[in-house]
């Protein structure tokens, strides 16, 4: 087994730069950049996010550049005290796929559910996105739902 060569960090209120970094990426592995780069919030509303416990952000970090990235958030429960972790955003750079990073992203995930109460993580993937599904499956139980956008 090889040694990674990449460190997992959750980024806290003092880690915009780092943030933006992961933005950066997550537009460009989703070929979406306007939607992560255009109109990205203000520093004090970046650390307010990256401070709550809602909001989990993980870096890949390979020489201090972001390679890879998850933005989760945690939805506590009404009818027990527990929570649930939503995997909003997973994304590795084009350059880095095939070398662990997605499943690692999800390994230290982990750690943070358990530590904020959460008793599942769930995720959702389009059909269309092979790569996706495969992860997902390797990890965790598949459930064939449907998914609504409801515009307010």
């Amino acid at each position: 087994m090889s040694i990674p060569t990449f460190s997992i960090r959750r980024l806290g209120a003092a880690d915009t730069g780092l943030m933006e970094g992961m933005m950066t990426m997550f537009g460009e592995a989703f070929g979406d950049v306007g939607t992560y780069t255009a109109a990205r919030p203000g520093k004090a509303y970046m650390q307010g996010l990256l401070g709550s416990d809602g909001f989990i952000a993980l870096a890949a970090l390979k020489d201090d550049a972001v390679v890879g990235g998850l933005a989760a958030y945690v939805l506590r429960k009404f009818e027990q005290e527990r929570s649930e972790v939503y995997i909003y955003d997973l994304a590795v750079a084009e350059g880095h796929r095939r070398e662990g990073i997605a499943t690692a992203l999800i390994e230290s995930l982990k750690e943070c559910a358990r530590a904020a109460g959460a008793y599942v993580i769930f995720v959702q993937a389009d059909l269309v996105d092979a790569p996706a599904i495969a992860l997902y499956t390797k990890l965790g139980i598949r459930e064939d739902v449907l998914h609504f956008d409801i515009l307010p």
